[in-house]
């Protein structure tokens, strides 16, 4: 019997295994259980992001939380296994990418569903990609920089988390658009090798060691043109305090304080918005849909040529799996975008 994880009791501050999400068994759907107009699709990989831990407060944001009982939120690679009368978009076998949630199959509306970008032979792309560089992540940091950070040759930019999902490509993406400078800040000496040595960026800060806040002012002489924030709290308020005069402050994430009852936002330099005329401005990906197909063929096209390198953690294991491959995002253990596989494309197709 496919497998779901759904919401049993909205946390407080970290996600508890056993104890925040319930494993549930549920029938195996069947041809004639699928409405008009919809389709029946089994997942592949689901996306593990930030984001999600919001999505299970009970509070107003850009879309609805879940609701307990509910499957947990995710978007999916998946294949079609079936489609019901009136669907003209999909026939069985089509890789698709979808917000069917962490569940082995079930049945979504042709318009909530949407064909994978194609991943040509030889192109260096694998499916896992659709949900990373390819996916909301890249998606995410192309944005951002493109629309608030508009990194211009000259710029010192700073990107937190930089060895995640986001700030791995975000960072990358200021070096291609000419920035003079692009500091990534990390958390491990590993990871801020692989920033350095593998990524090309100019320089990489623990923000772990003792001496990281000293070390980051000889690293900003010139201060800071563009903070690409995925981090808030501390972090947040010593970049104010490094802003050169009409720097833009890309917000896309506070993952320090998604577990936090009590957030902490910008403090002692807070005013440094108003003397040094600062931008800061928050956004979500989904602000700009319709441009998602251009900007995927570029990150594509970058990805292919070698221009653009991507990192992913890939948890193997299914449904199982998912509670661990959170709490993997939010200790820090993940290096890049954290992808679990469900099933592989070349695994048999689910029998109905």
């Amino acid at each position: 019997m496919p497998l779901q994880l759904v919401l049993a009791k909205r946390p407080t501050g970290n996600i508890i295994p056993g104890e925040t999400f319930n494993l549930v068994n549920i029938p195996t759907p069947s041809v004639k259980d699928i409405p008009d107009r919809h389709v029946l699709v089994e997942a592949l990989y689901f996306s593990v992001d930030p984001a999600m831990r919001g999505w299970l407060d009970d509070r107003r944001s850009y879309i609805p939380p879940v609701k307990i009982g509910e499957v947990m939120r995710s978007l999916t690679v998946s294949r079609v296994l079936a489609v019901a009368s009136g669907v003209t978009k999909f026939q069985p076998g089509d890789i698709v990418t979808c917000m069917l949630g962490i569940q082995e199959v079930g049945i979504l509306p042709e318009s909530q569903v949407d064909k994978a970008f194609p991943i040509a032979p030889g192109s260096g792309l694998k499916l896992s990609d659709l949900l990373g560089v390819l996916g909301i992540t890249g998606l995410t940091a192309y944005f951002g920089m493109e629309k608030i950070g508009k990194v211009k040759p000259g710029d010192t930019v700073v990107v937190s988390a930089a060895a995640g999902a986001t700030g791995s490509v975000a960072a990358q993406l200021a070096k291609l658009a000419g920035a003079k400078r692009v500091i990534g800040i990390a958390g491990g000496k590993e990871k801020c090798r692989l920033l350095k040595e593998e990524l090309g960026l100019d320089e990489a800060l623990d923000y772990k060691a003792n001496d990281f806040r000293q070390k980051f002012k000889e690293a900003t002489p010139d201060y800071v043109d563009v903070f690409f924030d995925n981090v808030g709290g501390e972090i947040l308020d010593l970049m104010l305090s490094r802003a050169n005069a009409f720097a833009r402050f890309v917000i896309c994430g506070g993952i320090s304080q998604y577990n936090n009852s009590t957030h902490q936002g910008p403090g002692k330099y807070f005013f440094n918005v108003i003397t040094q005329r600062v931008r800061m401005e928050g956004f979500i990906v989904m602000d700009y849909m319709k441009e998602w197909p251009e900007a995927t063929a570029k990150l594509a096209k970058w990805v292919s040529e070698g221009k653009l390198k991507r990192k992913e953690t890939l948890v193997k294991g299914g449904i199982k799996a998912a509670e661990g491959a959170l709490q993997l995002l939010f200790e820090g253990k993940n290096v890049g975008k954290v992808v679990v596989e469900v099933k592989g494309p070349e695994d048999p197709v689910a029998k109905l």
